[in-house]
């Protein structure tokens, strides 16, 4: 085992043990971090556990009242974590420096969180009500067709299956309407963001979030760059052939194409166009059963996170998904809106991934403060890779699902997941660059700077004469700011555990790796991605649960080698 792998695993080992300091310090310095930490936990845990709750019930009903209490909730935490004094004590600890490193990591990431709130109050609760008032009206926004309101399953169903392109368009065109509605209250948002982070010394708010989830602009830019040269040829190929097969099921021209003739409003999947029906199988399969048994085949059961969750549609209810940690106690939850098909498959093995890699499974002695993921990142990537299988008949039949035909549903599912790397990968461009220029210049022409990245990095040809802000129809923008890049960073330490996986569990090579059935697999997340939580930065347990910091390589084995 190469050395320098021995001492990162033996630095988590220690660093997931509390009282294993076994470094002399000053004292006063250690017992005043020490004395800090207490005190936080002792104020601010039923503040994050009353956010939690009150978020998952605005986002489970959409009523007014329960958007109300999110958001005093939200700003009694903000008020909590804005004191200047204690901020101050904070920042004196976190410079005097610390030799426990676990002590230390500790006080850098509460020095992270008690920075954003460094403003005043009224500005924080401007933030607060500016974005609940959007968040709510993407949750009750349904898109309305000749008076009829559809669901975003039902919009989904005739962007995959319509051969009228008439219709498809009418449907896209109303799927985007909410961006026209919270337009306005976004660019105020941009603005109020924007001033929070000048007021903190950074340029922009998008300088800021990266800061303060321990990245830069020009690290993650460059990795960007790097993935923008390595997936550019390969999509072009992937997109030459779907767009083929979408024009000749539309009846049109391939250069007559536009952003509604793709399977989902903004192009971020991979269409549906490899000749066998993946949601033909999924029809007849119990999502919810498939995606328990899975998950307690490799000794990750989430039986108690099913009993907690919400899952299926209902007026109000927001019609996306995510997955939620109340209390890191073990109270994790997902929401979700059920269909039986191939997306919402893929959809419920992401959450539940995001459900594992929580305090379900992160030891109860990393202290609380580091008792979550190492980042958003890693969550992102854990979940991505376990959402991969619903693409593989292989998986299916080792499952015991019967698949009719299951040569079609792999050769169709192993393209549709390449597609979906590289698509992905080409979407994540258009993401982080509109929002470092929404931030960097909220003034210009953000519609025409929307379809401009779209154009050059997906390849969509803008509706003609369409001047919409349908950038504004992405909640992410609104709801996680600055965020989205960290999905494709996800992509990329998805493939790198899945290798090891590989590798080291189930001895063969990364395209036949299947985890069913293999509590091998439950063990190696566990021990390695799940216990250290966050004592580790991102980089750091990349490297410590494959050997090598965050890099494409292995993502570019998987695009290729499907």
């Amino acid at each position: 085992m190469p050395r320098i792998l021995c001492a990162l695993i033996l630095f988590a080992v220690v660093a997931a043990v509390p009282a294993a300091t076994g470094v002399a310090q000053p004292a006063d310095n250690a017992a005043r971090a020490r004395k800090f930490i207490a005190e936080h936990e002792a104020r601010i845990r039923p503040l994050e556990k009353q956010v939690n709750l009150t978020w998952w019930n605005a986002n489970v009903s959409g009523k007014d009242q329960d958007f109300k209490a999110k958001e005093e909730a939200q700003n009694r935490l903000d008020e909590t974590l804005a004191g200047q004094e204690r901020f101050a004590e904070l920042k004196e600890i976190k410079e005097s420096n610390l030799r426990d490193r676990l002590l230390a990591r500790q006080i850098d990431v509460l020095y992270l969180m008690y920075l954003e709130k460094q403003v005043e109050p009224a500005l924080l609760r401007k933030i607060t009500a500016r974005a609940n008032a959007i968040e709510q009206a993407f949750n009750v926004f349904r898109a309305k067709v000749n008076d009829k309101e559809m669901t975003d399953s039902e919009v989904r169903k005739v962007l995959k299956e319509s051969r009228d392109s008439a219709q498809r368009k009418a449907v896209w065109e109303a799927s985007k309407a909410v961006g026209g509605l919270v337009e306005k209250d976004l660019k105020e948002l941009v603005g109020l963001r924007n001033q929070a982070a000048r007021k903190l010394g950074f340029r922009d708010y998008h300088v800021m979030q990266l800061y303060l989830n321990e990245q830069t602009q020009d690290q993650v830019l460059a990795l960007f760059d790097q993935l923008d040269e390595l997936t550019r040829e390969p999509f072009q190929r992937a997109k030459s052939e779907i767009d083929a097969r979408l024009a000749q099921h539309c009846g049109v021209a391939v250069d007559e194409l536009r952003p509604w003739h793709y399977h989902d409003p903004f192009f971020q999947e991979p269409p549906a166009v490899f000749g066998t029906d993946l949601d033909a199988v999924y029809a007849r399969v119990d999502i919810l059963k498939l995606s328990k048994d899975y998950y307690a085949g490799m000794g990750l059961p989430i039986d108690d996170v099913i009993a907690r969750s919400d899952l299926y549609e209902k007026p109000g209810k927001s019609p996306h998904a995510f997955c939620t940690d109340i209390d890191r106690e073990g109270d994790v939850r997902v929401l979700a809106n059920i269909v039986p098909n191939e997306y919402w498959m893929g959809t419920m093995l992401h959450e539940l991934g995001h459900s594992v890699y929580s305090s379900k499974n992160i030891p109860r002695r990393v202290p609380y403060v580091l008792r979550t993921e190492a980042h958003i990142l890693t969550t992102e990537g854990v979940a991505m890779m376990f959402e991969r299988a619903a693409k593989s008949a292989d998986w299916l039949q080792k499952m015991g699902v019967i698949v009719p035909d299951p040569k079609g549903f792999n050769e169709a599912g192993s393209k549709m997941l390449r597609n979906q790397l590289l698509i992905f990968s080409r979407w994540c461009q258009v993401m982080l660059r509109f929002e470092k220029e929404l931030y960097a210049n909220p003034d210009q022409d953000l519609n025409k700077l929307w379809w401009e990245l779209v154009e050059k990095y997906q390849s969509v040809k803008r509706p003609d004469l369409r001047n919409a802000p349908d950038y504004a129809s992405k909640i992410h923008i609104v709801v996680s700011p600055a965020y989205y890049h960290n999905y494709m960073m996800g992509q990329l330490f998805a493939s790198q555990v899945h290798h090891a996986i590989a590798r080291q569990v189930l001895k063969t090579s990364s395209r036949k790796a299947l985890y069913a059935r293999h509590t091998g697999v439950g063990e190696f997340m566990k021990r390695r991605v799940f216990a250290p939580g966050r004592t580790l930065t991102w980089n750091a347990l990349t490297k410590f649960a494959t050997g090598e910091e965050l890099n494409p390589k292995a993502f570019a084995e998987d695009f290729r080698g499907q």
